[in-house]
């Protein structure tokens, strides 16, 4: 791993201060987009007088630096997977409540940054970690300890690229390549290599004999089923194992709750959503799959998601 450290003062204090920064940066961020990475670093080096920037390779270097930041304030240069990545880590050290977070958004992933609200220009997002001010936000938490800052769905929604936690063949879980979509052996997406027909056809056929392509689904292959499933909110029930639903998803309400629409299966007749509003979820039923963010998990039996109110702290633009 390497560090930069820029500073006006060797002392430290005991909380941080605005102009103590702790700049991690994903080494996804820096392999796809190296010059919004070094933007940023320069932005936020120009405008706090105390700075240190670190680049760590892999998950246990980047919880090692987390756990060393000292009185610094955490800023985040990488896209959601790295944001969720670090909540997720302050959150199993009980040091999530104390922490103000900041992100520069950098990546190819970037829809929950937005609507949280943080800028996803580079120089927006680092004046924002210098200017903004800290926004307490809730937290669903489930009983497994796992955290969700947007949105579960039940069931998942079709696999995206390069989803946070899951590797594709070609790309490693943290700060490997990417597979045919995303960047490839340090090149930025989209970019091709020198023109050498042999080694491509070489490079095809060591691709094909390594991850043979599954085979084709028929395009009239059934779409999954119904799912049978329990939805308790807040203890009372939305509804029970009797009625089949096509879907249930949560998503952020009302400071300290949860939005719940249950979708029925429709016979005939399109059939009305069903919602409600409440800090305690709990769906139960046949094993399911769920997506919360942009993690696949399952299957379960059960699953009970807590919202806590005002649980992290993100620094947002100034309104």
């Amino acid at each position: 791993m390497a560090e930069v450290a820029t500073s006006a003062s060797s002392s430290a204090s005991c909380s941080a201060t605005p102009d103590q920064l702790l700049v991690v940066v994903d080494p996804v961020a820096r392999r796809l987009d190296g010059e919004s990475v070094r933007i940023a670093k320069d932005v936020l080096r120009a405008g706090a007088a105390h700075t240190k920037v670190c680049l760590p390779d892999d998950p246990e270097e980047f919880a090692r630096v987390l756990g060393r930041r000292g009185s610094r304030r955490p800023v985040v240069v990488g896209d959601d997977r790295a944001l969720l990545r670090t909540v997720a880590l302050l959150h199993r050290r009980r040091e999530l409540a104390g922490c103000a977070l900041s992100l520069v958004p950098v990546g190819s992933q970037l829809a929950l940054a937005r609507a949280l609200g943080v800028p996803t220009g580079a120089v927006a997002a680092a004046r924002a970690v210098l200017d903004g001010t800290e926004h307490r936000l809730d937290l669903l938490v489930d009983d497994s300890d796992g955290v969700v800052l947007g949105a579960v769905g039940i069931p998942p929604l079709p696999p995206v690229a390069a989803r946070y936690g899951d590797a594709r063949p070609g790309e490693t879980r943290y700060g490997g390549t990417y597979g045919e979509s995303g960047a490839a052996d340090g090149r930025t997406a989209g970019t091709e290599p020198p023109a050498r027909p042999w080694l491509r056809t070489c490079q095809s056929l060591v691709r094909t004999l390594a991850h043979p392509r599954p085979a084709a689904r028929s395009a009239a292959a059934p779409a999954p089923g119904p799912a049978r499933l329990r939805v308790e909110v807040d203890g009372v029930t939305l509804v029970d194992l009797d009625q089949p639903v096509q879907g249930v998803s949560l998503t952020p309400g009302a400071p300290g709750t949860a939005e719940v629409e249950v979708r029925p299966l429709s016979v005939g007749a399109a059939a009305a959503p069903l919602t409600a509003r409440g800090r305690t979820v709990t769906v139960s039923g046949a094993h399911f799959r769920y997506r919360a963010d942009a993690v696949e998990s399952g299957p379960v039996g059960t699953r009970t998601w807590t919202v806590r109110e005002s649980a992290w702290g993100l620094t947002l633009p100034a309104r």
